[in-house]
């Protein structure tokens, strides 16, 4: 009832009790170090602090030293007198008493008053008395050694493991703690210790789970003096991660299963960054914002200290005090505000983040609606008309060019290679994915064609395994109608089929511009500057050398045996592979975005500032 079970987590709860009742004489400003020591045996640990040490006197009304009341009587713990801790992370007074009942042997070591004192039990019953060891000591503190009974528990072998990443992030909430763990049967010994705090901790938990945040300054709150003496930390920084990730803590003691104060912070950053949003005009019309897209990919760390904690059960893995959810709020509300304000390149970036993640829930919430109106699912693979597919089975070795034109589809569906290269034409320009509803995207003729080619579907939906071809190639003119083609394409890709671009799997073709002949040797150019290059050199060897040259007006003016050697052997071709770098994540979102979405203000903005830059116009 009271650890939470017999296996393994109720063992290590036992540790934690103890170790809690350390930390809690580090929080109030008692102590400053503590020692853990997992002994030979894996079986038996000793934690030691520099505290105030536990009270040897007698007990006013039982008449038997404190110690001994607080080890073996329920609900004695001294965390009920508020004059003795502040905060504590302890809360039915049972811990100590708790973790002595279910243990073989526990040895109380005390250091206070100038003496060292020690008493010893069995199975939460005292077999000496408290006796004095030593009656001279300096400084002071509490030791207890403790091995749980075996009787008891399905397992008595502590995790080394475990017990180290508790105790570190104990130091990472406070950030003035230092806890040293030594494990006696590898002789490892590591000292913990972590001024950064939550911040730090943070830090650390980015790195752990290689999260990317789309920000570069978190954000950071200390703030007490709030209601009842309580105070709290909070930090959070938001990432690319498809979901949020909140640690919550009161007093230090972890809350897996969250609470009031945990649901006060989301409510706070509800508030915070829609506030943001709606002030600086960032909402896009007609798009449903919810409280998840908001918090999406966020991640954040909170510790609470607060003098009365109520939990829900003993292992205290739920905070249940209800008053405590608007008093979060309205402590972190307004100071996230604040920051966003202070930090507009920060605020923009996570309503940015908010607006992808409203996108993304929208499209798959439309592809599930959409997979569910299926009256039957058919086993056959629908391939398009257009679609001339290649012989091999395997997308390793398959390859899907993406063709401008039913032109120089032809051409290029004499010039592949059968065996691994599939040839599918899109007729004109394809719908620009960033302005389109979903239901528009899925109606649209040639992006359904895609995507039924591709086999493996878009959104939420999308699953890489069933993907036709590990190469998605786009073969488009080089010219300005090309690239434009291009980009709508990779605009689509990128808002409805991102994992290809992810993993690699979608690259842009580089046909020549032009055709240079001269002295019986032929060389291909990309564009005009390459072109230029090409016949400097040529030059350069020799003057009078006469260049023929033909510049291509589509891909439907070359031979087949030209595009082939051109474009498509993969010996010769070259390509460019679509990458979203770390660092670009954001910049990427942000132009898309303004550059391809339906508010023309972006590109006008764009258009001005770079017209300097433009030397030459396709027109």
């Amino acid at each position: 009832m009271y650890i939470g079970g017999t296996g393994k987590p109720g063992l290590h709860h036992l540790l934690w009790e103890v170790v809690d009742n350390a930390v809690d004489e580090a929080t109030n400003g008692y102590a400053s170090q503590i020692d853990v020591v997992l002994h030979r045996d894996g079986r038996s640990i000793t934690v030691s602090d520099n505290g105030r040490g536990i009270p040897v006197d007698k007990h006013p009304t039982k008449k038997i030293p404190t110690l001994e009341v607080i080890l073996t009587t329920l609900h004695a713990g001294g965390k009920f007198d508020s004059s003795n801790y502040i905060t504590s992370g302890g809360l039915h007074g049972v811990g100590a008493s708790v973790v002595n009942a279910l243990s073989e042997d526990l040895v109380a070591t005390i250091k206070r008053d100038g003496a060292t004192w020690e008493q010893r039990y069995e199975r939460g019953k005292p077999v000496t008395k408290l006796k004095k060891v030593s009656p001279n000591s300096r400084g002071t503190g509490t030791s207890i050694y403790f091995r749980p009974d075996a009787d008891i528990f399905e397992t008595v072998d502590f995790d080394a493991g475990i017990i180290a990443e508790n105790l570190e992030t104990k130091t990472y909430l406070n950030g003035a703690l230092r806890i040293a763990f030594k494990n006696e049967a590898t002789g490892e010994k590591h000292e913990y210790h972590h001024e950064g705090g939550i911040e730090e901790f943070l830090g650390h938990k980015l790195s752990e789970g290689k999260l990317r945040p789309v920000h570069v300054d978190p954000f950071v709150l200390r703030q007490e003096g709030m209601v009842d003496g309580a105070r709290v930390e909070v930090t959070l920084q938001w990432t690319e991660a498809p979901r949020e990730a909140l640690y919550s803590y009161v007093n230090g003691i972890p809350t897996p299963d969250g609470g009031t104060h945990e649901q006060g912070l989301k409510n706070a950053i509800r508030s915070a960054v829609r506030s943001y949003m709606d002030t600086h005009d960032l909402l896009p019309k007609k798009l449903d914002i919810s409280a998840e897209d908001i918090r999406e990919g966020v991640m954040g760390i909170v510790n609470l200290f607060m003098v009365d904690p109520q939990f829900q059960g003993q292992t205290k893995e739920k905070l249940n005090n209800p008053e405590i959810k608007g008093i979060v709020t309205a402590a972190i509300r307004l100071e996230l505000e604040q920051f966003l304000n202070r930090h507009p390149s920060t605020g923009d970036a996570i309503a940015t983040r908010v607006v992808q993640a409203a996108k993304a829930r929208h499209a798959s919430r439309a592809a599930a609606t959409k997979v569910r109106r299926k009256t039957s699912v058919s086993h056959r693979l629908n391939l398009p008309g257009k679609l001339a597919d290649c012989a091999s089975t395997n997308p390793e070795d398959s390859e899907l060019f993406i063709v401008e034109g039913d032109s120089a589809g032809g051409s290029a569906k004499q010039g592949r290679d059968r065996g691994t290269q599939a040839i599918l034409p899109l007729r004109g320009k394809v719908l620009n994915a960033e302005q389109a509803t979903l239901k528009k995207v899925q109606d649209n003729k040639e992006l359904s064609n895609v995507v039924q080619a591709l086999g493996c579907g878009l959104g939420d939906q999308l699953e890489l395994s069933k993907l036709r071809y590990h190469k998605v190639i786009l073969l488009m003119d080089a010219d300005s109608d090309g690239h434009h083609i291009s980009t709508l394409l990779l605009t689509f890709f990128y808002r409805y089929m991102k994992p290809l671009i992810e993993e690699g799997f979608v690259f842009i073709a580089q046909p020549p511009l032009y055709r240079i002949d001269a002295a019986k040797n032929t060389w291909w150019a990309l564009d005009d500057e390459d072109r230029e290059r090409i016949m400097a050199d040529i030059k350069k060897r020799n003057k009078n050398t006469k260049i023929e040259l033909q510049r291509f007006k589509g891909l439907g003016e070359m031979m087949p045996q030209t595009l082939k050697d051109t474009t498509l052997d993969p010996e010769k071709r070259r390509l460019l592979k679509v990458t979203i770098p770390d660092a670009e994540r954001m910049v990427t979102e942000q132009t898309i975005s303004q550059l391809m979405g339906k508010d023309a203000s972006a590109r006008f903005d764009f258009i001005m500032n770079n017209v300097d830059e433009v030397q030459d116009l396709d027109v």
